[in-house]
This record gives C-alpha cells, structure tokens and sequence, in this order.
C-alpha cells in the first residue's frame, strides 16, 4: 500500500469517526441537554475541515509521482 493511499484511507477514517462522534454527542443533547451541542458542532466542523483536506490532497496526490 502506498503511502498516498494510507493517507487518503486515514483521512477517510478520521472524517468517518467525526461525523459518528458528531452524532453521538447530538443525540446526547437530545437526551440529557448540557454542553453536548459545543460537541456535536466542534465533531462536525472537524468533519468538515476534513472533507475540504481530504479533496485538496486527493486532487493534489494526483499530480504528484509517489
């Protein structure tokens, strides 16, 4: 496996387990309220941030000979 296939699976993976954590903390918003919203919205920015990385890296790997 090469090393610009790991990265794209690891940051495949980490936005996978953001946006899972962003909705754990949502439902547990909805069940116990408290500061579970500031979760849910950092776990989903996160997840956006990632997208955004991981379509950067995606198209700038594609130029690159690895």
């Amino acid at each position: 496996m090469s090393l610009r296939i790991f990265h794209i699976v690891f940051v495949t993976i980490c936005t996978l387990l953001a946006l899972f954590i962003a909705w754990w903390e949502y439902d547990n918003y909805r069940a116990f309220d408290g500061l579970h919203w500031l979760g849910a919205m950092v776990s989903a920015l996160f997840a956006v941030v990632m997208i955004v990385y991981g379509v950067w890296f995606w198209k700038k790997a594609k130029r690159l000979i690895l």
